[in-house]
């Protein structure tokens, strides 16, 4: 599953919502980091309805527009939380790696010492 898709999925995953809600949805989701054009969320609007996993909910008149409103289907949902879980899993294997390999780098004389036996003037060693 795209970025792309992965975040149009979740933007619908609470409410149906139009193009243009859509696009706004997914950039706050993002915190900015996805930025879709019209022409790249109706591509990825077309594959998500051509592969079942959202159906056009209604169509409205706005203002003289016509707005679609989508929504995700079961099937959507199931592959929304199926991509959240891979993508989980994957976050998780690649934080235990970063940790295992700064203990397996990090240099002897950084670890703590245990204190030692108290010295002649009561104090430790």
């Amino acid at each position: 599953m795209t970025r792309a898709a992965f975040f149009v999925l979740t933007a619908l995953a609470d409410q149906p919502r139009h193009g243009y809600g859509i696009l706004r949805e997914v950039e706050e989701l993002s915190d900015g980091e996805v930025q879709l054009r019209v022409g790249t969320l109706y591509g990825v609007l077309d594959r998500l309805t051509d592969d079942g996993l959202i159906v056009l909910d209604r169509e409205e008149v706005q203002q003289g527009r016509l707005r679609r409103y989508y929504r995700l289907t079961d099937e959507g949902v199931a592959a929304l939380d199926a991509e959240a879980e891979r993508m989980a899993a994957g976050a998780g294997a690649a934080k235990r790696r970063i940790a295992e390999g700064r203990r397996a780098t990090a240099p002897a004389d950084t670890a703590p010492r245990p204190p030692t036996a108290p010295g002649l003037a009561g104090g430790f060693a």
